[in-house]
């Protein structure tokens, strides 16, 4: 079952919240009021046990309220700062591999709305050849990561494994045929933008060729991983308000369970 996080932390936080404000309004002074009334009635002669228990927090206060700050730190670092992300698939090979845990700067392309998606102050927009988070349009709550390739307004073309950009053909260079043995795919040195990157090509097959226009307001994204890769060319086109952040480091590669941390740099 799919799950939304950044809803479920949001939920969590106003939960939290709630019973915090409740205790500072109405709880709070009650407990205060309870123990001068009690000192009050027993001037010189207290017991700090009893007015430790006056003063003390139901625990239906307690725990949700030791919480909410925690909550709250991390909602905001996660919605606006930096979010980490697990890598389910190889679809951005050789780039980053299933199992990679990759970092995503929130605040590259905007400060947004946690769960709503609306951009309350501009900063930046996604450039061509970024590595972007983003919430799969067929079904929201999942996030995807791919590569921008097109920018609102760009005719794209893609035809026998070769990208056109606006009429102009991507620079691509052949690295290597792996394995070397038997080739089963071409990598690939790319220029796309200011982002130098690898990417690879199936010998075998190749995803169906095709034409584009990106419409405003919306991105043209694809896999490194370029025949095995369900992207824009499959489902179509990333809205400015699906966009997450962009990758920019990987901080652990974990395939099964045994942590690595050969992988640590920076995403190109």
């Amino acid at each position: 079952m799919d799950i939304d996080f950044s809803l479920l932390l949001v939920s969590l936080t106003a939960i939290a919240g709630f019973f915090a404000l409740l205790d500072l309004v109405i709880y709070r002074p009650k407990r205060k009021r309870a123990v001068a009334s009690y000192r009050a009635e027993c001037v010189g002669s207290e017991n700090e046990s009893v007015v430790a228990a006056l003063s003390k927090e139901p625990v239906w206060i307690e725990y949700p309220k030791s919480f909410f700050p925690v909550l709250l730190i991390v909602l905001i670092l996660r919605s606006f700062l930096i979010e980490p992300f697990k890598i389910p698939s190889g679809s951005m090979l050789p780039t980053l591999r299933d199992g990679d845990y990759i970092l995503v700067n929130k605040f590259d392309y905007g400060l947004r709305l946690p769960v709503l998606g609306y951009e309350f102050l501009s900063i930046g927009e996604p450039r061509r050849g970024d590595v972007m988070v983003f919430k799969y349009p067929e079904n929201p709550r999942i996030n995807y990561i791919k590569r921008v390739i097109g920018l609102p307004g760009d005719k794209l073309s893609y035809y026998d494994k070769r990208l056109f950009i606006n009429g102009e053909e991507v620079s691509q260079t052949l690295l290597a045929q792996l394995p070397p043995h038997r080739p089963q795919f071409n990598v690939l040195q790319e220029a796309l933008g200011q982002s130098i990157h690898t990417i690879q090509t199936s010998l075998r097959h190749s995803l169906k060729p095709g034409e584009w226009e990106v419409p405003e307001g919306h991105f043209f994204v694809m896999g490194d991983n370029r025949d095995n890769s369900r992207d824009s060319r499959t489902w179509g086109f990333v809205p400015d308000r699906y966009i997450v952040g962009r990758a920019f480091a990987i901080w652990m590669y974990m395939p099964d369970w045994v942590p690595s941390f050969k992988r640590n740099g920076f995403i190109n």
